[in-house]
């Protein structure tokens, strides 16, 4: 080879380059014209790179070392392989970038990926939706779980607002979050050393008149702190000031922003209207924000409560414990030192008020956060729920390995070819990495479509046990979960492809899997096999983990229904709720008659058998509770007895609802008329306080603080008042009448009016009702139109909603379990399709070729069954609060869920072995 001085010009001959580049090509057997095609164009670049050094200076045999150099390295095939094609492989090769272009070796990997997933739709929408069936679902749940419990409140520094409470002893339980008095509001809101703002509320029922229809709403009564202390101004108007509180000012009201929506079609001109609320006008205000609630608390209207905390004056309080209290805290206040202060203040109270009766309460602090007290125990159910479906997305990662993996090895000589032209095992990573990567975002962003819609699904059912649900929306933490969990997702399912490759960096590993015909040399196949078999063992157990979480919710769930709740056939029950205001019916002692007239009118209705009211339905959440002594019972040195529900019932309440009266006799309306000492206790109660319940009948029992003692006149079978999943309650019942209680007299204004008849749920039937009530007494608004069915499957709701979500989850992951053994077997026929023509070529029977493969598939299973039984037994025990009647290693769902899957294995196993056995040995042979 001449040489020529630095900066002559080269030589028009071109350099032999072909010994240098066929040797690196003879590995890969290509055909002679293919490799001749090849040797030509990387010559042509080795020349041109050759002459470019010798035109720069380069001398001309160091230039032929240097672009040799470069050859060896991979330098030049990253550079100039583009153009190249070959008959076998249907893409483009880019085999990575070279050192010092990492970015534009990605961003070349990113688009041979979406080329190859455009080549290859089936795989791709495969991949894709598998992983979108199990980001979307876990997505969803975290969307919950974030709204619900991990989002603040929506007040500004809302972990710095505070329920304040007591707790009271009754008996030997303290019960926490016992309601304020509002005299000791004002010791707190005059004493207070943690608190910057103080603010009280209660609840109440409120007709309004003069603006349409008669109506009957939800109100709350506050104290000018409240909005202080949450810190949220109105959308229109203003807040309440010192003279809403005083007497003798103008009334007035603060709307909802639902209420003003509805009734006023969201009217800006409504501040000042007048509404009459029980007969009373009042001036509107202001209107609340959207999302402005008090304790998730549903309230139509914003009362002022008429009193000043800093100039108290009698008679101006509400009596008793009947309210509660919100604080905020003074910056660098903890709720410990809240607690502390409350402590204090509750024993300076104690002394001011001088009675003995509240020494007996052993009153202490209860303060804590109000998130505490919106979002309740619903926080673990939902962590439960989150950690349960996100096994689903376990399983969604395992099956899309397993068409990575099958899909890998058909790529056999695709990689084999860019490892022999110069690419390492890293840019082969660094690819697999980008593609799989890509299939979890690709399957994060359908499986957010899926979120959101199923997001919307649930906010338009509305739980009834699941606070905020304002709050559950995709917002940047959700879509921040959504993206990584789609890159884990990726990850995740995209390393065990990759662990092949860096296990093999040697080209010659790789280009004998070519000469092997695609990868399926034996010890590869081996590898194939093995990493297959694992996934698919992974999928057995996590779906069988699911199935067995979804059947102990079916259990629970079966097993409330088999309670027999305390009444019968509750969808032949009409409930509807009437309160008499004061104004209707000023008279106490007339109350209960025109009580009775309505019912008696009712009662005359087509189809009606029978009818009554009650002041709370059972499974109604606003119980009434009090302490009730038993006679002949010793209650400790304290003689605080524990607190019983007490419902207030007229005459035939119990043949209504189909309770049964065990013992005893039901109320009279002449013994409601006459005032006269009369009760009835649970089953229950009478067991409990007097082991008999014949014997009840005759005892006595005192009511909260009065001094009235009441005989016993029945004993009547237990409610389960709380829930079916709650202890039967013990319970006292009284006849609907004026009664002396812990504040002073009570009497139930507000009532349930249940009517039993086969028309219930109708629109005639409700129609009817109304009618019959305004023929009592006109403009009287009916409310709260329901069945005791529909109070029935709310007290249900929250292990509904539990099972609905396990059941999809289970549903869901037996589906892909299923897949991916069908798809396992599936590929192994194909890859052992010759060996089962020779099988059966050599006089091997059809049936045993299908054992053949059923057998490998129900090996699989049992070993997947065997492992998931282990890991259920270990985490279901998390769902114990979930349960009931049923234990977190019930034998039988166990046995239940194992065989479902077993089924479910079976099936899979089949089709692909019945194909097997329908292979044609002569065309197979002949093929191969």
């Amino acid at each position: 080879m001449p040489e020529h001085s630095s900066g002559s010009r080269p030589p028009a001959l071109r350099r032999d380059w072909a010994p240098h580049v066929r040797p690196r090509l003879s590995a890969l057997r290509l055909s002679p014209a293919r490799e001749h095609e090849i040797v030509e164009e990387l010559s042509q670049h080795l020349e041109d790179r050759w002459r470019e050094l010798v035109a720069g200076g380069t001398p001309e045999d160091e230039a032929t070392r240097l672009a040799l150099a470069e050859f060896r390295e991979g330098n030049l095939l990253a550079r100039y392989m583009a153009p190249l094609k070959q008959a076998q492989i249907p893409a483009v090769i880019t085999p990575g970038a070279s050192a010092g272009h990492g970015l534009r070796g990605v961003w070349q990997d990113l688009r041979y990926a979406m080329r190859m997933f455009g080549r290859q739709p089936t795989f791709s929408l495969t991949a894709i939706l598998t992983l979108a069936l199990g980001i979307g679902a876990t997505t969803a749940m975290f969307s919950v779980v974030n709204g619900v419990v991990i989002k603040p409140l929506p007040y500004p520094e809302s972990e710095n607002v505070m329920t304040v409470g007591v707790s009271a002893v009754f008996g030997t339980q303290r019960t926490p979050g016992f309601p304020l008095a509002p005299r000791m509001f004002a010791s707190y809101a005059a004493d207070g050393r943690s608190f910057q703002e103080f603010g009280l509320f209660t609840g109440a029922e409120v007709t309004v008149t003069g603006s349409g229809n008669p109506e009957r709403t939800d109100a709350l009564q506050v104290t000018r702190g409240i909005l202080t202390t949450l810190g949220v101004q109105p959308a229109l108007g203003r807040w309440f000031s010192l003279d809403d509180h005083r007497p003798g000012t103008e009334d007035t009201v603060i709307l909802s922003h639902g209420y003003w929506q509805r009734r006023f079609g969201g009217d800006r001109e409504v501040i000042g209207r007048v509404l009459t609320i029980d007969a009373r006008p009042r001036a509107v205000i202001g209107v609340m924000p959207v999302s402005f609630s008090i304790r998730e608390i549903a309230a139509d209207l914003i009362l002022p409560l008429r009193f000043d905390p800093v100039h108290l004056e009698p008679g101006l309080l509400p009596p008793g414990f009947c309210c509660r209290g919100i604080a905020r805290l003074k910056p660098g206040a903890t709720p410990a030192q809240a607690n502390a202060d409350v402590g204090r203040m509750v024993e300076a109270w104690k002394r001011v008020e001088n009675r003995p009766q509240l020494e007996d309460l052993q009153l202490g602090p209860a303060v804590r956060a109000l998130k505490d007290d919106v979002v309740g125990d619903v926080g673990r159910v939902l962590w439960v729920l989150l950690g349960s479906i996100s096994i689903l997305l376990v399983i969604a990662c395992a099956n899309v390995a397993n068409l990575l993996l099958v899909r890998a090895e058909g790529r056999g000589q695709e990689l084999a070819l860019r490892t022999a032209l110069g690419a390492g095992w890293r840019q082969l990573a660094r690819l697999l990495m980008v593609e799989s990567l890509l299939l979890g975002l690709l399957g994060g962003v359908i499986g957010l479509g899926l979120a959101y819609g199923g997001l919307r699904v649930l906010v338009a059912l509305a739980p009834a046990n699941l606070p905020r649900l304002n709050e559950i929306t995709i917002d940047g933490a959700v879509l921040g979960f959504a993206v990584a969990a789609s890159i884990a997702s990726g990850l995740l399912f995209g390393l065990i492809p990759i662990a092949r490759i860096v296990k093999s960096k040697s080209p010659l590993s790789l280009a004998e899997s070519v000469r092997s015909g695609g990868g399926r040399s034996a010890s590869t196949g081996r590898n194939q096999h093995r990493s297959q078999n694992t996934l698919v063992v992974v999928q057995v157990a996590l779906a069988l983990v699911l199935l067995i979480s979804s059947g102990l919710m079916i259990r629970t769930f079966q097993n409330l229904r088999n309670v027999q709740p305390g009444f019968t056939d509750p969808a032949t029950i009409q409930s509807v709720r009437i309160a008499l205001s004061a104004v209707d019916v000023p008279e106490p002692e007339r109350l209960t008659r025109v009580q009775q007239d309505i019912l008696d009118r009712l009662a005359t209705i087509p189809g009606v058998t029978s009818a009554a009211f009650i002041d709370a339905l059972p499974m109604e959440q606003n119980r009434l509770n009090a302490i009730v002594a038993a006679e002949g019972q010793d209650y400790g040195p304290k003689g605080i007895p524990p607190t019983r529900t007490i419902k207030m019932i007229s005459p035939g309440a119990l043949q209504t609802l189909g309770t049964a009266l065990l013992v005893g006799r039901d109320f009279t309306w002449e013994e409601i008329h006459n005032q006269r000492n009369v009760a009835m206790v649970s089953e229950s109660f009478a067991r409990g306080e007097w082991s008999t319940v014949e014997g009840a009948i005759g005892k006595r029992v005192l009511v909260g603080t009065s001094q009235t003692w009441q005989e016993v006149i029945g004993v009547v079978a237990d409610v389960y008042d709380a829930g079916a999943d709650q202890p039967v309650p013990l319970m006292i019942y009284w006849p609907a009448r004026l009664q002396d209680f812990v504040a002073g007299p009570l009497l139930r204004r507000s009532v349930n009016f249940v009517l039993r008849s086969e028309r219930t749920g109708t629109e005639p039937f409700v129609q009817e009702i109304r009618h019959a009530v305004t023929e009592v007494m006109p403009n009287l608004p009916v409310f709260q139109v329901r069945t005791l069915r529909e109070v029935y499957d709310q007290s249900m709701a929250p292990t509904a909603f539990s099972l609905v979500l396990l059941g999809i989850a289970g549903a869901m992951a037996l589906l892909l379990g299923i897949v991916g053994i069908y798809g396992v077997l599936a590929y192994a026929v194909m890859q052992r399709q010759r060996e089962v023509g020779i099988r059966l070529a050599l006089g091997a029977r059809p049936g045993s070729v299908t054992r053949m493969f059923v057998y490998r598939g129900m090996m699989l299973s049992g070993i997947g069954i065997a492992s998931g039984v282990a890991v259920a037994a270990a985490i279901t025990r998390w769902m114990s609060a979930l349960l009931f009647g049923v234990t977190p290693v019930d034998a039988a769902t166990f046995a239940a869920a194992a065989s479902a899957l077993v089924l479910a294995t079976l099936a899979a196993s089949y089709f692909p072995a019945r194909r097997a056995a329908a292979v044609d040995p002569v065309h197979t042979l002949t093929a191969q």
